[in-house]
Order: structure tokens, then sequence, then C-alpha cells
């Protein structure tokens, strides 16, 4: 007898990720700390999916969609609070002016923070065939 083939193996995964991150988001955790075990470096996700390709399959499925609609929901909440477990890390990106001005225009017709617009154009799914030598 056979185990079970690759595809139901993964819608399996799929729903189990899926009710996991519903779990702990019924907690209300705040979008740190959801981020941090669900989509995390050491999260859930990938944990299940350690390799780039089967990260970027998910990454097209239904539950990952869902898994983004929860975390932008906690996002809408007020900061986090202190954790030392998540210290707050700083990073310094080089752009051109005309696209830091840009952003700074995006931020201003949403009505939030250049920090807050950063963060959620970084927490969105990557098209790989949208990065110069992302191939």
């Amino acid at each position: 007898m056979t185990g079970p083939t690759q595809a139901s193996f993964t819608t399996e995964s799929h729903a189990e990720i899926r009710e996991a991150a519903e779990a702990l988001y019924g907690r209300h955790p705040d979008w740190v700390t959801f981020y941090r075990e669900v989509l995390g470096r050491n999260g859930l996700i990938r944990r299940v999916y350690p390799t780039l390709e089967s990260l970027e399959e998910f990454k097209q499925t239904g539950a990952y969609q869902q898994i983004q609609q929860m975390l932008t929901q906690l996002r809408k909440k007020a900061a986090p609070p202190a954790d030392e477990e998540e210290v707050t890390r700083v990073i310094t990106v080089r752009l051109p002016k005309s696209l830091h001005e840009g952003l700074q225009a995006e931020a201003h017709q949403h009505q939030i923070s250049m920090n807050k617009l950063c963060i959620s154009k970084l927490l969105q799914l990557i098209d790989h065939e949208m990065v110069p030598g992302g191939e």
C-alpha cells in the first residue's frame, strides 16, 4: 500500500495551516506575534514548506490569502506592545529620490505613515518574475 499522494498531502497541509492560523487569530494576538508564529522565519508555514518551491506554491493558495487577510485585520489594531522576544530592527534602504517621493505620495493618499506603508509592501507576495535576478 502506498502513502498519500503529494496532492492530498498538500491539500491536507493547507487546511491544517489555515486551522492553526485561525486558532491563533481567535486568541486576538498582536500582528507581530501572529506573523512570527505563522509566517515568520521559524513559523508554521516555513516549517511545513521549507523549500522555496514549496513555499511559493503555498503562497498561491486560498489558505495563504486567508492568512494574509487575518494579518491585515490584526494590523488595523493599535501598535503591538513592547515584546522582549521581538525587538524592533531598523534597515536602511537606498532608493532614488523619485521612488521615495512616490512612496511619500502614496502614504499621504492612504493617510498612513511611510513606515506603515513600507511594512505593508514588505508583507506582500513577491512575483519572482518582477525581481531582477530572482529566477
